[in-house]
């Protein structure tokens, strides 16, 4: 049974900032999907882009793959010989959460290797396909193009980054549109707007959003040849980039 989300049910004296730990993952299932509105339709849309991408004897990463979901729906969905998938997370206990909800999986024999670590220490190499579903936004923003460059280098030709992100807008009236209308997907999935305050405040400093234009950019920066958003809900989008 999913567990409820409560954690900023409760006024709280003193508002830490976010992390994954324990308590998140407990209720990571209920959160992300009363929190990221198209949760859903993105993560399975994302194991149809890795179906169409993979190719045969490379790795998929799943970077920033907290209980897998991305991992289990390209599982799911790839259809390549010798290809495998690597999932990396630097919280201890979603990986370990992960493992028990892989073992459960019975819908591929694609061998899949779930890592602790820092996705900024990890070697990219014979990549068809690397997705980020919402971990750039949580890297120092000036270790991203590094980052990003890593990956364009760890990508064979022809092969994609799919990368999901929280977004902000330069015009205030589209970012109060969007946030707004966040907060009200937030509220119409139980949330009070006391739990969307504090949680606010505890990701204020943790979760850094960038402009769409902005993540284009760095991936031309970064060498990709051709780049779009493919999903959009409100303030969180995909984008894919193609090398």
């Amino acid at each position: 049974m999913r567990k409820s989300d409560d954690i900023y049910a409760s006024p709280l004296n003193e508002i830490l900032d976010f992390r994954f730990d324990e308590r998140v993952v407990d209720v990571f299932p209920d959160m992300i999907q009363r929190s990221v509105p198209g949760y859903g339709t993105l993560i399975s849309t994302i194991g149809v882009l890795a179906a169409k991408y993979a190719q045969a004897n490379t790795h998929c990463y799943d970077l920033g793959c907290s209980l897998g979901a991305v991992t289990l729906s390209m599982r799911q969905r790839i259809n390549q010989p010798g290809c495998d998938i690597i999932a990396i997370d630097n919280s201890p206990a979603m990986i370990e959460r992960g493992q028990q909800l892989l073992k459960s999986d019975q819908s591929s024999t694609i061998p899949v290797k779930l890592v602790c670590a820092d996705i900024q220490d990890v070697a990219i190499e014979n990549a068809s396909v690397v997705v980020m579903n919402f971990t750039l936004q949580f890297i120092p923003l000036e270790q991203r193009l590094t980052l990003i460059k890593r990956i364009y280098e760890g990508l064979n030709h022809g092969c994609v980054l799919i990368l999901s992100e929280k977004v902000a807008f330069d015009e205030e009236a589209r970012q109060d549109f969007h946030v707004d209308s966040h907060h009200d997907f937030k509220r119409a999935n139980g949330y009070s707007d006391m739990e969307i305050s504090q949680k606010r405040s505890a990701l204020e400093n943790v979760l850094i959003p960038e402009m769409i234009a902005t993540h284009q950019q760095r991936l031309k920066d970064a060498g990709f040849a051709f780049s779009d958003v493919w999903f959009q809900c409100f303030n969180f989008v995909s984008l894919v980039a193609v090398k």
